[in-house]
């Protein structure tokens, strides 16, 4: 059986723990047979080569990311297969610029992932602290809003842990009034023929589960959307975390499959 985790992170991009190395041992031991490498992309549009040290990977480093894991991914190919990834923000303005940044590389899939909404981190508690309950509705929408136009772009095979809002903020899944706009993306990820992830680092935030609900989870799947699984491990131990909690999850929801990437092709798994 294909046992895969398509999201992992690693030292360059300051937050995170290990190796890339580290992780594909960690995957072998965990008896994966795909491991995806999905550091989180460079600030492609600061000026400065290396704005955020403590959040993702400098501009210069990232050519070399990536020759890292294609070197690794030969030197494995017969304990396991290595996919290039990357976890790419979602800034509308920016779109063009990171889609020319990745059109040199060959990569097995991106993540598409919104991060900040209005210039603050979707983690950042104090959002919620200093808004007005009246405008809660109005974040929610936005935040959808977001995940919808990043199904839109054709530059992602994989839409990351689409309500993360609720990481630091459980109560986000509780605003009311934005289940058109969640219901309006999760159409387009079904039309565009791409995959959201079941992410299992909430449990490592305050909300303290998946990414997303199973009431998300419910709603794509009667929209016919894919999924796919992703640790997001920050460290090597965290590698396929839950997977097989996940695959049985899906089963009760009434999912039949789920996939990962190969060269932007889709690989169907049976559940």
């Amino acid at each position: 059986m294909d046992k895969f985790d398509l999201h992992t992170h690693h030292v360059r991009c300051g937050h995170a723990e290990g190796s890339i190395e580290d992780y594909i041992r960690a995957a072998i031991e965990a008896g994966l047979t795909a491991i995806g490498i999905s550091d989180h992309s460079p600030y492609f549009a600061h000026e400065e080569d290396h704005p955020n040290p403590g959040i993702a990977m400098a501009r210069s480093e990232f050519a070399r990311y990536v020759e890292e894991v294609l070197r690794l991914k030969e030197r494995y190919r017969d304990k396991i297969e290595v996919l290039l990834g990357v976890e790419s923000d979602f800034f509308p303005e920016h779109l063009e610029v990171y889609r020319d940044e990745y059109a040199s590389y060959p990569f097995d899939y991106i993540i598409g992932s919104v991060h900040q909404t209005r210039g603050i981190s979707i983690f950042n508690r104090n959002r919620w602290k200093k808004l007005d309950k009246s405008l809660h509705t109005d974040e929610k929408r936005h935040y959808y809003e977001l995940i919808r136009q990043s199904a839109r772009t054709g530059l992602f095979q994989v839409l990351g842990h689409i309500d993360a809002m609720k990481g630091y903020y459980p109560a986000f899944s509780d605003i009311p009034g934005a289940e058109k706009e969640i219901d309006e993306a999760l159409k387009a990820v079904a039309e565009e023929d791409i995959a959201i992830e079941i992410n299992t680092s909430g449990k490592t935030k305050d909300v303290g589960g998946w990414y997303p609900s199973d009431a998300i989870l419910e709603r794509a799947l009667h929209f016919g959307v894919d999924v796919t699984f992703g640790s997001d491990a920050h460290v090597p131990s965290r590698v396929g975390d839950e997977w097989e909690q996940v695959r049985s999850r899906l089963k009760e929801i009434g999912f039949s499959r789920w996939v990962y990437y190969r060269q932007k092709k889709k690989i169907v798994v049976e559940l």
